[in-house]
């Protein structure tokens, strides 16, 4: 992949559910090298389901998606797009697993391939890296939410993606852990959606911001 070149690009994504009707309708996107966009827009408007069709979890009715060099239509090709997009569910309890914290962040080096030794590592650098040293042995199910939304960063960072696609990262932090987490954000190089409520985050996050609503996505 060139510089200059996008890691996504989305033409006319339309989507309907049976009874909340259109969510997104002939939308457009792009997501470029560097680029940390903010997505904006009230509750119900298609935000989370927009990601979703980022990454192949949902099918659109029509457009086309474009990620990382070529067009993905079928499951298979979506497998690639998944590895190198990592998600941030907006429940934490949608991604986190196995017994313990280490576990849950050395799973998805390991399924990458890494040694069981290499993945431990990247897990525990992954770990320190956002002041959650010491959090190894603890038990996932018993975290706090706000402990949870953070080994859940950290289990998506430590299987260090091109993308990061974060919905409602500040979900459940407490003032102390939120401005870890963006400053972590902002260390990074990864180029980000990022779906929030939470306006001081995208102001200091977002290189730009879009919203949706009635089904559009505008520029704001």
């Amino acid at each position: 992949m060139s510089s200059d070149e996008s890691f996504f690009k989305v033409t006319g994504l339309s989507y309907r559910y049976p009874r909340r009707g259109v969510v997104l309708d002939q939308v457009d996107f792009e997501l470029k090298r560097g680029e940390r966009v903010a997505l904006t827009g009230p509750n119900g408007a298609g935000k989370t389901t927009f990601l979703h069709l980022l990454v192949g979890l949902k099918k659109p009715k029509t457009g086309q998606i474009w990620a990382f060099g070529q067009t993905r239509n079928d499951e298979k090709e979506f497998v690639e797009v998944r590895a190198r997009a990592g998600f941030l569910f907006q429940d934490p309890d949608d991604q986190l697993f196995c017994p313990t914290v280490l576990e849950d962040v050395a799973f998805g080096p390991l399924n990458l391939g890494k040694s069981r030794t290499e993945a431990l590592q990247i897990a525990k650098d992954t770990l320190a890296s956002l002041g959650m040293a010491g959090f190894e042995e603890r038990i996932t199910h018993q975290l706090s939410g706000g402990e949870k939304r953070m080994i859940t960063l950290a289990a998506v960072l430590a299987m260090e993606p091109d993308v990061l696609l974060l919905d409602e990262p500040s979900n459940a932090l407490d003032v102390k852990a939120r401005q870890r987490l963006i400053d972590t954000l902002l260390s990074l190089p990864q180029a980000m959606v990022i779906v929030s409520h939470d306006a001081d985050l995208v102001d200091q996050l977002s290189t730009r911001e879009l919203r949706l609503e009635n089904a559009a996505l505008t520029d704001i």
